[in-house]
């Protein structure tokens, strides 16, 4: 097919972008991300640096992406501030440093912020499509992102018309932006196979500086392999759902579904198909991993609708390669729909998130270590958890060779509240919250979720924080952290030390 756009190279589109200038990146994690652009922005940054020119931009994505996006323009020190997500350990480091400046929001409001210019403007958007119509119509590749309301209001746009992708793609998307309001309706999203708008984005095609031909593979990395602890962690999610469904408070044919990335995600989704006792079920997500595959195939999940299909390269040939019985069974949708707290609490949908820590009163920290050093950011995981029928957090009890306890006096960061956590596991077991008291609330969490090396040192801290409604003591709270900070040991603490 003849397009009526020039034809680029990557480094002849790189060569329009101009310092200062914010760019919406295609992306949700590796997924669909552009790759040679990037890749060719990064190397032409560090030409402009040896020649002692300044050149950075601002980098708006859908969350994460692959190495030749945020590695490569982080590696560049071409980044001047990124938004909303990010994975990558070398920007992490500058994001750290205060070289990057970095805006954690939740994913479902992004493209509002854009579109209510709160960002500023958007120079470019540079997106990776699996198809091109000479009309502007383009069929994205393997994610949504936030890639529709990029092409919508960037100036100019650059696509990668990756050939890794086909062109049979089309009709696996649901492109739909709301109106802002006050002429906001609601989102006619009422099961996960419901589709509300259109297979493509359709864009202005003077608004088409240029394409770049692609044969990439997304750049989806490898998750580790299951411990005992993530399978424990895993059978522990599964039993708890079925004894929801046992005392009534799941319907027979089960919710849908919501989880995160990871290898704790991976583990509870296989549990959860290995259950005799949970019926197929459908799933309204964000990410759909390797591990939702089989389950579509052998029918223990029905239907998926996510933003992004972050699959290694093989699982994605499978799918290509069988593209009509996946299409009829996957779509993919803007993330402003995919995580909509509207839809969520329409759904009834069971969210299942990780965490980093979690403290006595149920509050979840998701996104910082030790209070201050961003990891990767919150994510989709508030969007869920705030309007779920029911929201899990689940974490192993201890990390650093259990140096360090997950559950804690209080979280060092707070990303989710007390009010918006239902249930907390880890691999020692179950603390239903709903409906209990914060003194409640802690005890569960200690007797059922706490490594059996911080029980009585958590029970300690709680005989002196007997007055009060919450459990705290502001002289005493963050002492385990300051333990660990001290001695490189949450352990042993003195609690008198810290008064």
């Amino acid at each position: 097919m003849s397009l009526p756009f020039p034809i680029l190279t990557a480094q002849e589109a790189a060569e329009l972008i101009q310092h200062n200038q914010t760019i919406g990146f295609s992306g949700f994690t590796p997924a669909g991300a552009a790759k040679a652009i990037p890749a060719a922005l990064a190397e032409r940054a560090k030409r402009e640096h040896a020649a002692g020119r300044e050149f950075k931009v601002g980098v708006l994505t859908g969350a994460s992406t692959g190495r030749s996006l945020d590695g490569a323009l982080a590696q560049a020190e071409a980044i001047s501030f990124r938004t909303p997500y990010q994975s990558d350990a070398t920007l992490r480091k500058q994001i750290n440093t205060g070289q990057v400046k970095f805006v954690d929001m939740h994913l479902s409001l992004l493209p509002q912020i854009v579109r209510y210019g709160f960002l500023g403007p958007v120079h470019w958007a540079v997106v990776e499509a699996a198809d091109i119509t000479p009309g502007g119509g383009i069929v994205l590749s393997t994610s949504v992102g936030a890639a529709n309301t990029y092409l919508r209001l960037a100036d100019k746009i650059l696509i990668e018309l990756n050939a890794k992708h086909p062109a049979s793609l089309l009709g696996m998307h649901d492109i739909f932006e709301p109106a802002d309001p006050p002429a906001r309706q609601e989102i006619p999203v009422y099961s996960p196979s419901d589709r509300i708008g259109s297979p493509i984005c359709v864009v202005d095609p003077k608004k088409i500086a240029g394409v770049v031909m692609t044969d990439l593979e997304d750049e989806t990395g490898a998750f580790d392999e299951s411990t005992p602890v993530t399978d424990q962690i895993g059978q522990n999610v599964s039993d708890f759902l079925v004894a929801e469904m046992r005392a009534g408070r799941i319907p027979p044919q089960f919710l849908p579904l919501q989880s995160g990335v990871g290898n704790i995600a991976n583990a509870v989704l296989g549990a959860l198909g290995r259950s005799k006792e949970v019926p197929a079920f459908e799933m309204y997500t964000e990410v759909l991993q390797d591990s939702v595959v089989p389950l579509l195939e052998s029918g223990r999940c029905t239907f998926a609708s996510t933003c992004a299909l972050t699959l290694s390269p093989d699982m994605m040939r499978n799918v290509t390669s069988n593209i009509g019985f996946f299409k009829s069974r996957i779509l993919m949708r803007p993330q402003e729909i995919s995580n909509h707290p509207e839809i969520v609490r329409r759904l009834g949908i069971v969210s299942m998130n990780t965490a980093i820590e979690v403290d006595l009163g149920g509050n979840v920290n998701s996104t910082h270590v030790m209070g201050k050093t961003m990891m990767n950011g919150i994510g989709g995981s508030g969007d869920f958890t705030r309007n779920a029928y029911l929201s899990i957090f689940s974490c192993p009890s201890t990390a650093k060779g259990g140096k360090i306890s997950a559950i804690v006096p209080l979280a060092s960061h707070m990303d989710h509240s007390e009010h918006s956590v239902q249930i907390v596991i880890t691999e020692q077991g179950v603390a239903d919250l709903r409906g209990r008291d914060p003194h409640d609330r802690a005890q569960l969490i200690i007797n059922n979720c706490t490594h059996p090396d911080y029980r009585e040192q958590l029970r300690d801290y709680l005989k002196l924080t007997k007055e009060g409604h919450e459990p705290l003591s502001l002289s005493l709270s963050l002492a385990m952290h300051r333990q660990f900070l001290r001695h490189g040991d949450m352990r042993g603490i003195n609690w008198e030390e810290y008064r």
